[in-house]
Protein backbone atom coordinates (compact mmCIF):
# COMPACT_ATOMS: atom_id res chain seq x y z
CA UNK A 1 0.00 0.00 0.00
CA UNK A 2 1.37 3.56 -1.01
CA UNK A 3 2.42 5.03 2.26
CA UNK A 4 2.44 8.82 3.89
CA UNK A 5 6.18 9.13 2.92
CA UNK A 6 6.45 12.78 1.40
CA UNK A 7 10.52 12.87 1.72
CA UNK A 8 11.73 14.92 -1.50
CA UNK A 9 8.68 16.73 -2.17
CA UNK A 10 7.77 20.73 -1.68
CA UNK A 11 4.58 21.89 -0.47
CA UNK A 12 3.67 26.06 -0.51
CA UNK A 13 1.29 26.17 2.25
CA UNK A 14 -0.81 29.43 1.86
CA UNK A 15 -2.08 31.13 5.53
CA UNK A 16 0.38 29.22 7.65
CA UNK A 17 1.52 31.71 9.76
CA UNK A 18 -0.56 29.79 12.65
CA UNK A 19 -3.87 27.41 13.49
CA UNK A 20 -4.62 24.74 10.65
CA UNK A 21 -1.88 26.44 7.70
CA UNK A 22 0.91 26.18 10.31
CA UNK A 23 0.03 22.44 11.48
CA UNK A 24 -0.45 21.65 8.02
CA UNK A 25 2.87 22.72 7.46
CA UNK A 26 4.39 20.89 10.27
CA UNK A 27 2.66 17.51 9.24
CA UNK A 28 3.98 17.55 5.71
CA UNK A 29 7.29 18.26 7.18
CA UNK A 30 7.39 15.31 9.64
CA UNK A 31 6.39 13.38 6.32
CA UNK A 32 9.48 14.33 5.19
CA UNK A 33 8.85 17.32 2.71
CA UNK A 34 10.27 20.44 2.28
CA UNK A 35 7.45 23.87 3.10
CA UNK A 36 7.20 26.68 2.10
CA UNK A 37 5.16 28.86 4.50
CA UNK A 38 3.17 31.91 3.38
CA UNK A 39 2.03 34.75 5.31
CA UNK A 40 1.14 38.60 4.87
CA UNK A 41 4.49 39.38 6.42
CA UNK A 42 7.88 38.11 6.46
CA UNK A 43 8.28 38.49 9.95
CA UNK A 44 5.13 35.84 10.80
CA UNK A 45 6.19 33.83 7.84
CA UNK A 46 10.21 33.41 9.29
CA UNK A 47 8.45 32.96 12.63
CA UNK A 48 6.49 30.22 11.67
CA UNK A 49 8.96 28.49 9.31
CA UNK A 50 10.99 28.57 12.64
CA UNK A 51 8.34 26.56 14.19
CA UNK A 52 9.08 23.56 11.35
CA UNK A 53 11.12 20.89 12.15
CA UNK A 54 12.43 20.01 8.74
CA UNK A 55 13.40 21.72 5.63
CA UNK A 56 11.26 24.97 5.56
CA UNK A 57 11.24 28.77 4.55
CA UNK A 58 9.02 31.54 5.56
CA UNK A 59 7.85 33.81 2.88
CA UNK A 60 5.20 36.95 2.87
CA UNK A 61 3.48 37.12 0.64
CA UNK A 62 -0.32 38.69 0.73
CA UNK A 63 -2.46 35.24 -0.59
CA UNK A 64 -4.24 38.01 -3.09
CA UNK A 65 -0.73 39.73 -4.57
CA UNK A 66 -0.38 38.45 -7.52
CA UNK A 67 3.30 39.24 -8.01
CA UNK A 68 4.20 38.34 -3.86
CA UNK A 69 2.71 34.67 -5.09
CA UNK A 70 5.03 34.56 -8.67
CA UNK A 71 7.96 35.65 -6.53
CA UNK A 72 6.82 32.42 -4.02
CA UNK A 73 7.08 30.30 -6.48
CA UNK A 74 9.81 31.08 -8.07
CA UNK A 75 11.63 31.05 -4.51
CA UNK A 76 10.19 27.32 -4.21
CA UNK A 77 11.62 26.21 -7.24
CA UNK A 78 15.27 28.05 -6.50
CA UNK A 79 15.49 26.70 -3.43
CA UNK A 80 14.08 23.43 -3.86
CA UNK A 81 13.95 22.43 -7.14
CA UNK A 82 10.36 21.51 -7.12
CA UNK A 83 6.29 22.23 -6.24
CA UNK A 84 5.06 18.71 -5.86
CA UNK A 85 2.08 20.21 -2.56
CA UNK A 86 -0.16 23.32 -2.56
CA UNK A 87 -2.47 23.60 0.24
CA UNK A 88 -4.68 26.42 -0.47
CA UNK A 89 -5.02 27.81 3.26
CA UNK A 90 -5.58 31.50 3.55
CA UNK A 91 -8.51 32.63 4.66
CA UNK A 92 -10.46 35.51 5.86
CA UNK A 93 -13.83 36.44 6.91
CA UNK A 94 -14.32 40.47 7.76
CA UNK A 95 -18.45 40.29 7.10
CA UNK A 96 -20.43 39.37 10.08
CA UNK A 97 -24.16 39.24 9.91
CA UNK A 98 -27.39 38.77 7.55
CA UNK A 99 -25.77 38.96 3.74
CA UNK A 100 -28.24 41.73 2.64
CA UNK A 101 -26.47 43.92 5.06
CA UNK A 102 -22.76 43.22 3.69
CA UNK A 103 -21.13 46.20 1.77
CA UNK A 104 -18.93 45.35 -1.49
CA UNK A 105 -15.97 46.03 0.25
CA UNK A 106 -16.41 43.15 2.24
CA UNK A 107 -17.62 40.80 -0.47
CA UNK A 108 -14.59 41.67 -2.01
CA UNK A 109 -12.12 40.94 0.32
CA UNK A 110 -13.73 37.70 1.26
CA UNK A 111 -14.20 36.38 -2.21
CA UNK A 112 -11.22 37.59 -3.15
CA UNK A 113 -8.83 35.68 -0.54
CA UNK A 114 -11.38 32.71 -0.19
CA UNK A 115 -11.75 31.96 -3.89
CA UNK A 116 -9.21 34.08 -6.30
CA UNK A 117 -6.42 33.65 -4.08
CA UNK A 118 -6.93 29.26 -4.80
CA UNK A 119 -6.99 30.06 -8.55
CA UNK A 120 -4.61 32.34 -8.71
CA UNK A 121 -2.40 30.13 -7.15
CA UNK A 122 -3.42 26.48 -8.44
CA UNK A 123 -2.72 28.29 -12.20
CA UNK A 124 1.13 29.77 -10.79
CA UNK A 125 1.81 26.25 -9.53
CA UNK A 126 0.65 24.20 -12.72
CA UNK A 127 2.35 26.37 -15.16
CA UNK A 128 5.80 26.85 -13.29
CA UNK A 129 6.00 23.07 -12.54
CA UNK A 130 2.76 20.66 -12.12
CA UNK A 131 1.50 21.01 -14.96
CA UNK A 132 4.54 19.15 -16.92
CA UNK A 133 5.69 17.00 -13.10
CA UNK A 134 2.50 16.27 -11.65
CA UNK A 135 1.19 17.42 -8.03
CA UNK A 136 -1.39 17.52 -5.64
CA UNK A 137 -3.51 20.69 -4.57
CA UNK A 138 -5.39 21.01 -1.15
CA UNK A 139 -8.21 23.84 -0.95
CA UNK A 140 -9.20 24.29 3.08
CA UNK A 141 -12.88 25.06 2.55
CA UNK A 142 -15.15 24.51 5.41
CA UNK A 143 -18.10 22.55 6.15
CA UNK A 144 -19.97 25.92 6.37
CA UNK A 145 -20.20 25.41 2.59
CA UNK A 146 -22.40 23.00 3.13
CA UNK A 147 -24.92 24.15 5.61
CA UNK A 148 -26.41 27.22 7.19
CA UNK A 149 -25.61 29.55 9.42
CA UNK A 150 -27.00 32.75 10.99
CA UNK A 151 -23.87 35.61 10.59
CA UNK A 152 -21.81 33.98 8.37
CA UNK A 153 -23.11 33.67 5.29
CA UNK A 154 -21.52 35.19 3.11
CA UNK A 155 -17.95 33.32 4.56
CA UNK A 156 -20.22 30.17 3.95
CA UNK A 157 -21.30 30.98 0.49
CA UNK A 158 -17.47 31.80 -0.66
CA UNK A 159 -16.30 28.13 0.90
CA UNK A 160 -19.34 26.59 -1.12
CA UNK A 161 -17.91 28.09 -4.23
CA UNK A 162 -14.30 26.59 -3.29
CA UNK A 163 -16.40 22.98 -2.88
CA UNK A 164 -17.22 23.46 -6.45
CA UNK A 165 -14.26 24.96 -7.78
CA UNK A 166 -12.14 21.83 -6.41
CA UNK A 167 -14.46 19.82 -8.44
CA UNK A 168 -13.84 21.78 -11.78
CA UNK A 169 -9.92 21.82 -11.14
CA UNK A 170 -10.14 18.33 -10.68
CA UNK A 171 -11.54 17.97 -14.27
CA UNK A 172 -9.45 20.86 -16.04
CA UNK A 173 -6.28 19.77 -14.65
CA UNK A 174 -6.74 15.90 -14.74
CA UNK A 175 -4.43 13.75 -15.12
CA UNK A 176 -1.55 15.00 -14.07
CA UNK A 177 -2.57 17.34 -10.45
CA UNK A 178 -5.14 15.89 -8.28
CA UNK A 179 -7.12 18.47 -6.62
CA UNK A 180 -9.44 18.16 -3.31
CA UNK A 181 -10.69 19.89 -0.38
CA UNK A 182 -10.99 19.53 3.02
CA UNK A 183 -13.77 20.86 4.89
CA UNK A 184 -13.40 21.63 8.99
CA UNK A 185 -15.79 22.07 11.30
CA UNK A 186 -15.24 23.98 14.51
CA UNK A 187 -11.84 24.16 15.38
CA UNK A 188 -9.63 25.79 17.75
CA UNK A 189 -8.36 28.74 15.66
CA UNK A 190 -8.40 32.32 15.76
CA UNK A 191 -10.36 32.77 12.54
CA UNK A 192 -13.11 30.86 14.29
CA UNK A 193 -13.06 32.11 17.94
CA UNK A 194 -16.71 33.73 17.92
CA UNK A 195 -17.81 30.10 17.50
CA UNK A 196 -15.86 28.12 19.88
CA UNK A 197 -14.20 30.43 22.57
CA UNK A 198 -17.26 31.15 24.96
CA UNK A 199 -19.80 28.42 23.98
CA UNK A 200 -16.98 25.40 23.84
CA UNK A 201 -18.69 23.28 26.66
CA UNK A 202 -21.72 23.53 24.46
CA UNK A 203 -20.10 23.10 21.55
CA UNK A 204 -18.43 20.50 22.44
CA UNK A 205 -21.29 18.59 24.29
CA UNK A 206 -23.43 18.80 21.24
CA UNK A 207 -20.31 17.51 18.96
CA UNK A 208 -20.72 13.78 18.15
CA UNK A 209 -17.03 13.04 19.32
CA UNK A 210 -17.34 15.15 22.22
CA UNK A 211 -14.97 18.11 21.31
CA UNK A 212 -14.52 20.61 19.08
CA UNK A 213 -11.47 19.98 16.38
CA UNK A 214 -7.92 21.12 16.25
CA UNK A 215 -5.39 22.09 13.47
CA UNK A 216 -3.67 19.04 13.97
CA UNK A 217 -6.60 17.07 13.47
CA UNK A 218 -7.57 19.36 9.93
CA UNK A 219 -3.49 18.73 9.21
CA UNK A 220 -2.85 14.73 9.58
CA UNK A 221 -5.81 14.88 6.61
CA UNK A 222 -4.36 17.01 4.73
CA UNK A 223 -1.11 14.87 4.46
CA UNK A 224 -2.76 12.06 3.90
CA UNK A 225 -4.35 13.98 0.61
CA UNK A 226 -1.51 15.41 -0.62
CA UNK A 227 0.39 11.30 -0.35
CA UNK A 228 0.62 8.77 -2.89
CA UNK A 229 -1.47 6.55 -0.07
CA UNK A 230 -4.60 9.05 -1.68
CA UNK A 231 -3.14 8.78 -5.34
CA UNK A 232 -6.50 7.88 -7.01
CA UNK A 233 -8.18 10.40 -5.09
CA UNK A 234 -9.41 13.74 -6.81
CA UNK A 235 -12.47 16.34 -6.88
CA UNK A 236 -13.23 15.48 -3.49
CA UNK A 237 -13.85 17.70 -0.23
CA UNK A 238 -13.35 15.56 3.32
CA UNK A 239 -15.09 16.55 6.20
CA UNK A 240 -13.17 16.87 9.22
CA UNK A 241 -15.58 17.71 11.85
CA UNK A 242 -15.67 15.06 14.46
CA UNK A 243 -19.22 14.77 13.24
CA UNK A 244 -20.62 18.07 14.22
CA UNK A 245 -22.46 18.14 10.70
CA UNK A 246 -24.56 15.35 11.65
CA UNK A 247 -26.34 17.98 14.34
CA UNK A 248 -27.01 18.00 17.50
CA UNK A 249 -26.02 14.75 19.38
CA UNK A 250 -27.22 15.55 23.00
CA UNK A 251 -30.56 13.44 21.83
CA UNK A 252 -29.09 10.46 21.03
CA UNK A 253 -27.16 10.50 24.11
CA UNK A 254 -29.74 11.29 27.03
CA UNK A 255 -31.19 8.49 28.71
CA UNK A 256 -30.32 6.09 25.39
CA UNK A 257 -29.44 2.55 26.19
CA UNK A 258 -27.41 0.77 23.64
CA UNK A 259 -29.16 -1.24 20.76
CA UNK A 260 -29.07 -4.52 20.10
Amino acid sequence: MAGLDLTGRTAVVTGASRGIGLAIAQAIAAEGGNVVLTSRSQEAADAAAARVSGSALGVGAHAVDEEAARRCVDLTLERFGSLDILVNNAGTNPAFGPVIDQDHRRFAKTFDVNLWAPVLWTGLATRAWMGEHGGAVVNTASVGGMAFEANIGLYNASKAALIHLTKQLALELSPKVRVNAVAPGVVRTKLAEALWKEPEQAVSASTALGRIGEPADIASAVAFLVSDAANWITGETMVIDGGQLLGDALPFRQGAGIGV
